[in-house]
């Protein structure tokens, strides 16, 4: 299925490991391909060569760099089939996920090609004091050097797209490892980016361990590092980079609150799709619901009445929403938060373990101070907690140590725009999922859920950095 040379894309061509590892279909544990092991040595030879070609990158035409981006968004589109295929056998992910992903990839290329052309600068009133009077000033955007983008096992295509699709854009050669559980499609969109180029170094991969994480992080040639992946994780590479710029896409448990003016159908329609898509390995799926009193009976009756339309089962099924997470050990967590949560009072409605496949599980009434509610669970598990109003709601929801997505579902023009203004996150959705996103929207955090922006343009102006020019003509 997948077509591209053994080793890894090193240098400008491919480098022989000593090692490889298989990688398994989390739905059954098959094998269905193996991966080179890359090494911290790698890892350097790998920045050595960026770090070689910066120059040639930075000097890139725009119309180079844009035509570039577009051929890999067409090349994309060319195998769609093949590469859905590949993400369902890589990440157990059900096939309709993975449909999304390659879709969502395409564009991101296609819109990272379009923000090429508008890197610009704009010129400066230098003569606002009278020792600029006469004086020119003008600044431009400038690469910041090589980068590091590191990504996450959910959604390995698009998030490693969302590191080396800007980075290109903005003329930085760029070092890529994806997740040790899933590195075939990232290998094999490596090889796209380079067979469609001369200046192959500009695009490199590296995949191992957190050692190889390190030598990457720490290397203090690196301009910037963008990684996707867990808060605790991300904590450590930004004290680990410093002073090495760093945007960190982390974790959330994102919540839903439903006043009592809400659609009751279309925010239970919400719980369903939001809660559950991506087997709930996903940042930004629904977590925590809080509902208004008022209707919390009437809302909760609405979800758990249609639970059961929430299918399970094998991924390459058309039909199915939910299946293996990506790893027995994630299965095991999870069970474990949730009997924590039952343990401590919880309600448990559905739920339990088909073979490799957690049943869609909804806790009601979860205490603070457990993993369900205070952390992110990243699996197929929706909290709903009954509050006395919408304050409530949104003193709920900023108590979250995270700030990704926050969504609101009211008929109210006040309340949405009060979320907006009150709700701690780094996007308000109303009325839709908050997982809801779109790949040209600046996409990122507050608080432990990172620093930084994605999406193409927020991207590229992240990996370049201003240069001022004065002059006296």
């Amino acid at each position: 299925m997948a077509e591209y040379p053994e080793g890894l894309p090193i240098g400008d061509g491919w480098v022989s490991t000593v090692d490889n590892f298989p990688v398994n279909f989390p739905f059954d544990g098959s094998e269905i391909g193996r991966a080179p092991v890359g090494t911290p040595e790698l890892a350097t030879r790998a920045i050595d060569e960026a770090v070689a070609v910066f120059k040639q990158v930075a000097a890139l035409p725009s119309r180079t760099r844009r035509s570039l981006l577009s051929d890999v968004a067409a090349a994309l589109a060319a195998r769609r089939s093949d590469f859905e295929q590949l993400l369902v056998l890589e990440t157990g992910k059900p096939l309709v996920d993975c449909r999304v992903e390659v879709a969502r990839t395409i564009v991101t290329w296609q819109a990272a090609a379009e923000e090429v052309s508008r890197l610009h600068g704009e010129t400066v009133p230098l003569d606002l004091l009278p020792s600029g009077d006469g004086l020119v000033g003008f600044w431009k955007r400038k690469p910041i050097g090589v980068v590091v983008g590191i990504a996450g096992f959910n959604y390995p295509l698009l998030l490693a797209s969302h590191k080396i699709a800007p980075a290109i854009a903005a003329g930085c050669p760029v070092v890529v490892k994806p997740a040790p559980q899933t590195p075939l499609a990232t290998l094999w969109l490596v090889h796209l980016v380079r067979s469609l180029t001369d200046l192959r170094e500009m695009v490199q991969l590296v995949t191992g361990d957190a050692a190889v994480g390190s030598a990457l992080v720490t290397d203090r040639r690196v301009g910037a590092v963008s990684f996707t992946g867990s808060a605790l994780v991300g904590h450590r590479i930004a004290r680990d980079a410093a002073p090495t710029k760093t945007l960190l896409e982390l974790g959330s448990n994102a919540a839903l609150v439903v006043a009592e003016d809400a659609d009751l159908d279309a925010a239970a329609d919400a719980v369903l799709r939001g809660g559950f898509y991506a087997s709930g390995q996903a940042c930004i799926s629904v977590q925590r619901v809080l509902v208004v009193d008022a209707v919390a009976e009437e809302f909760t009756e609405r979800v758990l009445a249609r639970l059961g339309e929430v299918v399970t089962g094998d991924p390459r099924d058309e039909k199915t929403r939910v299946s293996a997470l990506i790893d027995p050990g994630s299965t095991r967590r999870v069970q474990e938060w949730v009997d924590k949560a039952t343990s401590a009072g919880a309600r448990l409605v559905g739920g339990g373990v088909d073979g490799t496949v957690i049943r869609p599980t909804v806790l009601l009434d979860v205490p603070d101070g457990l993993e369900c509610w205070d952390e992110e669970i990243f699996g197929p598990v929706v909290c709903i907690r009954t509050v006395s109003s919408v304050d409530e709601a949104f003193d709920a929801v900023n108590a979250s140590r995270y700030g990704l997505h926050a969504s609101v579902f009211s008929t109210s023009l006040k309340t949405a725009f009060r979320a907006l203004d009150e709700l701690e996150v780094g996007g308000v959705v109303v009325n839709e999922v908050p997982g809801f996103r779109s790949d040209t929207m600046p996409y990122g955090g507050v608080k432990d859920s990172g620093i930084g922006r994605e999406g193409p343009r927020f991207a590229v102006e992240e990996l370049t950095v201003t240069r001022m020019a004065v002059l006296r003509p």
